[in-house]
């Protein structure tokens, strides 16, 4: 599988955020999937020994639109119009989970992309489903600052 690149400062992937997850992802295009292997501290709990479920939220935003980049380039990052998820158990903290994405439909100006967080034993504990549309042109002028950290780190 091909790892995808990491940015500075983001929060999931962002490898100088001192609070941020520095979550790798990497693509495996004959599945035509991108997944992340990790463990959520208890950092980020909502109640004891439960991922919060809005870092589930970022964690499934990231891994479903990144899937729009797989055997492509930056300049199909795209940005999301609409996140839907569904919780399905909890997802536990210092556990090791793995987050899968896909893309569902894509065409013109935006995609249509999926996305999961599996227990080691394959069980889904969310799922989402997303809107992606094109970056706004505002967007793309302070991409240009971030550009030189947007790489894949060793």
């Amino acid at each position: 599988m091909n790892k995808q690149p990491n940015s500075r400062m983001c929060f999931v992937c962002g490898r100088q955020n001192p609070v941020g997850l520095k979550m790798d992802f990497y693509e495996d295009p004959e599945a035509g999937q991108v997944r992340a292997e990790f463990v959520v501290p208890e950092d980020y709990q909502g109640y004891p020994g439960v991922v919060h479920g809005g870092i589930v939220a970022a964690i499934l935003d990231e891994v479903a639109g990144r899937a729009v980049l797989i055997g492509g380039s930056e300049e199909n990052l795209m940005v999301t119009l609409r996140l839907t998820i569904r919780y399905r158990r909890p997802t536990p903290t210092g556990t090791p989970l793995t987050a899968v994405g896909w893309v569902r439909q894509a065409g013109g100006v935006g995609a249509r992309v999926s996305g999961e967080i599996r227990l080691p034993d394959g069980a889904v504990t969310a799922e989402c489903e997303s809107i992606l549309g094109a970056v706004p042109e505002s967007f793309r002028d302070r991409w240009e600052e971030e550009r030189p950290y947007w790489k894949v780190y060793g």
